[in-house]
Order: structure tokens, then C-alpha cells, then sequence
């Protein structure tokens, strides 16, 4: 999508002036923290390189709430979107390279680019879709099944991520995850 909205923007001679800065690339290192929880999500962030994800503090505990690869857009949407502080915080796992626009230049590439504004609306689907199979995979499979979906499902996950991020993200303890891994 990002590449295909720049090629855009680089051919429209008329607006190509206004909006030839609007992404920055950045290179950043692991453990980059992008967005800290409470702050208000004012970028989006395209992932051309690296892995990136969302967390938040539970009583002291650090716990995931998704991640992100190669060629997906991440913010705190529902920050980014209300203007409201985020519940999460956005970090780096790996050296990653990331393409940010701000949220004005954003709103008004959308009002040049309607296809960009249809790219947004599957980001937000998809990103809801995500939720829910989070969400019900909470409440009705086990930690074993979690782990099992996320070998079959997110292959990347388990290869890139360390064990205590999948734990986390996974809902247990590292050792508990340990003992699933083991049993296989």
C-alpha cells in the first residue's frame, strides 16, 4: 500500500509539492519506543523493515497485544483516531525501518487520494478482525490451542519473536509456555 500511495503522490505533478515530505523514513533500533501509553497517537507508522508491537502495563506486567511485520501500517488507532490518550505502548522488537506520516498530512492525503482513504478503512477492518480472534480465543481456547494457532497461523511470530513477548501476547507465564513447547 505505501509504495503504491508514493508512486501516487510522485506522479501527481499538482500536489506532488505539498505532500513530497509528508512520510519520513526513519531507522530505528530494537526496543524504539514510538509511542509511550497515555500519550496521544499523532503518526502512523508503515513497516518496510522490522517488527514492531503494541503492549500495555497491567499492574507492573508488561503484556503484548499484537504485532507487526514487513508491509503493515501500526498505530493506536483509537488514539490516533479521538485524540485520546492510547492504552498502549508502540515498540521496536528489532532493528526495524519504518515510514511515519503525521496525522494532518494524513487526513489531507486522504482528501487527495480517496484510495487511501479506502486502504485506511481495510487497515481498521483488519485490525478489528484481529481483535475479535484475539478476544475469543481468550475466552474459549486453551494455552495450548493458543500456541498451537499460532504456529499453524503466524509462523513469523514464533520464528522473529522472543519467548517472552509470545508469552505475553500469548496470555501465560515464559515458564508455562515453556512447558507447551516442551509437550510437543
Amino acid at each position: 500500500m505505501l509504495h503504491q500511495l508514493i508512486d501516487k503522490i510522485n506522479k501527481d505533478k499538482a500536489n506532488y509539492p505539498q505532500f513530497k515530505d509528508s512520510f519520513v523514513e526513519r531507522k530505528i533500533a530494537s526496543k524504539t519506543v514510538l509511542l509511550k501509553e497515555g500519550e496521544i497517537s499523532n503518526h502512523i507508522h508503515f513497516i518496510k523493515r522490522g517488527c514492531l508491537r503494541l503492549w500495555f502495563n497491567k499492574d507492573g506486567k508488561d503484556i503484548t497485544f499484537q504485532f507487526f511485520f514487513e508491509g503493515q501500517a501500526v498505530a493506536s488507532i483509537e488514539s490516533f483516531l479521538s485524540n485520546q490518550p492510547s492504552m498502549f505502548t508502540l515498540e521496536s522488537i528489532e532493528p526495524s525501518t519504518i515510514f511515519s506520516i503525521g496525522k494532518e498530512n494524513f487526513e489531507q492525503l486522504q482528501q487527495f487520494f480517496p484510495q487511501m482513504k479506502e486502504s485506511f478503512h481495510e487497515i481498521l477492518f483488519q485490525r478489528f478482525r484481529n481483535y475479535s480472534q484475539l478476544f475469543l480465543s481468550r475466552i474459549k481456547d486453551s494455552p495450548q490451542e493458543r500456541y498451537e494457532d499460532l504456529i499453524k497461523n503466524h509462523p513469523e511470530i514464533i520464528r522473529r519473536i522472543p519467548q517472552h513477548y509470545i508469552a505475553s501476547y500469548l496470555g501465560i507465564t515464559p515458564i508455562s509456555l515453556s512447558r507447551i513447547r516442551n509437550r510437543k
